[in-house]
C-alpha cells in the first residue's frame, strides 16, 4: 500500500466503533497499511475516502481474473520482486495450445485427456487451468463452436487466440460466462479489440514488438477505460523473454510504471521444438515472472513437475501447509487397531499415513495441531511436549474407539514418554521408529 497508517487514519471516520474487528480507527488504519485488513470492513468510510484509498491501495501489478467455476484463476496482484520479501499470491496459470482446424474429434480427445490430468500432493489437488484455443484457418464458425464446446463441456478456462476480430467476437459471445482472455490487441487492431473487450467485459491480452510499443498500446487501451490487461512483449528468444519479464516486473514495482503494471503471458510453445524444452522454459518463467505460460500439450511427465514447482513457489514460506487436527482412519481400523500420534505438518502426515497404508495394518492416526511444524521442530519449540501430547490423546476421543490403552509416539520424540505417562497413567507409551520408512515393519511386529 502506498499510504502510511497515519495517512490512512486521516481519511477514516474516527468513530472507533469497533465494527471493523479492532477497537480503534488507528488500529484499523495500521492493519490496512500492512495489508492485514480490507477497506470494506469499515462501514462508515465516505465514498470520497473509499475512492482515494482504493486507488492508493491497488497493487502495482493489477490482479486479473480468468475463468469460472472450480478452475477459476487469478493472475497478477503481486507486490514484491522476490518471494522472501513477502510472498507470491497468484500462481502462474498453466495452459496448453489447441489449434482449431475444424476437427471436433481432436478437440474431444484432447479435452478428455487433459481433464484427467490431476495430481494430489500434500493434500492439494494440482491441475492446469487453461486451454488456449488458436484460430488457425480463419473459420469464425468453427472457432466459436470449439470455444462453446470447451467452455460448456470442460472445467478449463479459455484463452481465445485469433487475428480475426470477428472470429474472436463470435467465440467470446458463446463462452463469455467462462470469462476468457482475448488474445491479442496489437498496433493494427487495438481500437477494435479494445471495444470488443469493453463490450463483453473480458480481459484482453496486449501484444507488441517491444516494451516501448507495449507501453504505447496499454496507455491507449487504459484511455479507453480498459483495466484488465495481460502483457505479451512479443519476445520469443529465451534470454530476451526472461529479460522482458524481469524488466516489466521491476518497472511496475520499483518505478511505479502503471502502463506496465499488468500480469504477463509467455509462450514456451513458440520458443522450442519439443515439449521437454518447453517444460524447461516454463519452469524458468513460473519462477520469473509470467502470469500465464502456454505449452504445446499437457503430458503428465512434464506437467506434474511444473505444478509442484508452482506449488512450492506460491506457498507462503512463513505458513507451513497443515492438515486438520483429529483422528484419521487408515484402512478400516477397529477396537484392536494400533494408535499412532504425530504432528499436523502436511508432509509429515502424508509420509506417515502412506507408510501405514503400505503396512496393510488398519490403524488410528492421531494428528495434533503443532502449527504446521514437523516432529523434531515442534518438540524443540515445546509444541509437542509430553503433557501437551498426553492431553491431546485424552481429549481426542480415541479411547472410546479402542479396547487397549497403547499409543505409539515418533522415535524422534522418545524423550516425551515420561511426561506422557504422567498425563496418561492408564496408558502404555510405545516408542515408534525414528524413520517413517520403518513403520510397516514396526506395525507388523507390534503386539497389543
Amino acid at each position: 500500500m502506498g499510504l502510511t497508517g497515519i495517512q490512512i487514519f486521516k481519511m477514516l471516520p474516527k468513530t472507533n466503533c469497533g465494527e471493523c474487528g479492532v477497537p480503534t480507527c488507528l488500529a484499523f488504519a495500521m492493519n490496512l497499511a500492512s495489508g492485514k485488513a480490507e477497506l470494506d470492513a469499515c462501514p462508515y468510510v465516505s465514498d470520497e475516502a473509499r475512492e482515494k484509498l482504493a486507488e492508493a491501495s491497488a497493487p502495482p501489478i493489477r490482479a486479473v481474473a480468468l475463468g469460472a467455476g472450480v478452475r477459476a484463476h487469478k493472475i497478477g496482484g503481486e507486490t514484491v520482486m522476490f518471494r522472501h520479501e513477502k510472498t507470491f499470491y497468484s500462481p502462474t496459470g498453466i495452459a496448453a495450445m489447441l489449434p482449431v482446424n475444424g476437427e471436433p474429434d481432436a478437440l474431444d480427445r484432447k479435452l478428455k485427456e487433459w481433464n484427467s490430468l490431476q495430481f494430489e500432493r500434500v493434500g492439494v489437488n494440482l491441475r492446469p487451468e487453461l486451454v488456449a484455443l488458436k484460430d488457425t484457418d480463419g473459420n469464425a464458425e468453427a472457432f466459436a463452436a470449439a470455444a462453446k464446446k470447451t467452455a460448456q463441456e470442460s472445467e478449463f478456462g479459455l484463452v481465445l487466440m485469433s487475428e480475426n476480430v470477428d472470429a474472436l467476437k463470435a467465440a467470446a459471445e458463446v463462452s463469455a460466462f467462462k470469462k476468457p482472455l482475448l488474445y491479442a490487441a496489437t498496433a493494427d487492431n487495438a481500437e477494435e479489440m479494445g471495444n470488443l473487450a469493453k463490450e463483453k467485459g473480458l480481459p484482453l491480452a496486449v501484444k507488441a514488438d517491444s516494451l516501448e510499443g507495449l507501453v504505447g498500446l496499454t496507455t491507449k487501451l487504459m484511455g479507453m477505460g480498459l483495466k484488465d490487461l495481460v502483457l505479451d512483449p512479443g519476445s520469443r528468444e529465451p534470454k530476451k523473454v526472461l529479460e522482458d519479464q524481469v524488466v516489466i516486473r521491476r518497472a511496475a514495482l520499483k518505478a511505479g510504471n502503471r502502463a506496465l503494471g499488468f500480469p504477463t503471458i509467455a509462450f514456451p510453445c513458440e520458443m522450442a521444438s519439443n515439449l521437454d524444452v518447453e517444460t524447461l522454459l516454463a519452469a524458468m518463467l513460473i519462477a520469473k515472472y509470467a502470469g500465464i505460460v502456454v505449452l504445446s500439450d499437457f503430458k503428465g511427465e512434464s506437467l506434474f513437475p511444473l505444478l509442484v514447482e508452482r506449488l512450492n513457489i506460491f506457498t507462503d514460506p512463513q505458513r507451513p501447509m497443515t492438515v486438520t487436527q483429529g483422528i484419521y482412519e487408515i484402512g478400516s481400523p477397529d477396537e484392536k487397531s494400533p494408535v499412532l500420534v504425530t504432528t499436523n505438518f502436511s508432509l509429515t502426515y502424508f509420509i506417515v499415513s502412506g507408510e501405514i497404508e503400505n503396512s496393510r495394518i488398519p490403524s488410528w492416526l492421531l494428528i495434533m495441531d503443532t502449527e504446521g511444524l514437523s516432529v523434531m521442530t515442534a518438540w524443540a519449540a515445546g509444541k509437542f511436549s509430553g503433557d501437551a501430547v498426553g492431553a491431546f490423546v485424552k481429549k481426542s476421543g480415541v479411547a472410546e474407539k479402542i479396547t487397549h490403552r497403547k499409543v505409539v509416539i515418533p522415535g524422534y520424540a522418545a524423550s516425551i514418554s515420561g511426561e506422557m505417562e504422567e498425563e496418561l497413567p492408564d496408558w502404555e507409551i510405545v516408542i515408534g521408529p525414528r524413520d517413517a520408512s520403518l513403520i510397516p515393519k514396526f506395525l507388523k511386529d507390534f503386539k497389543l
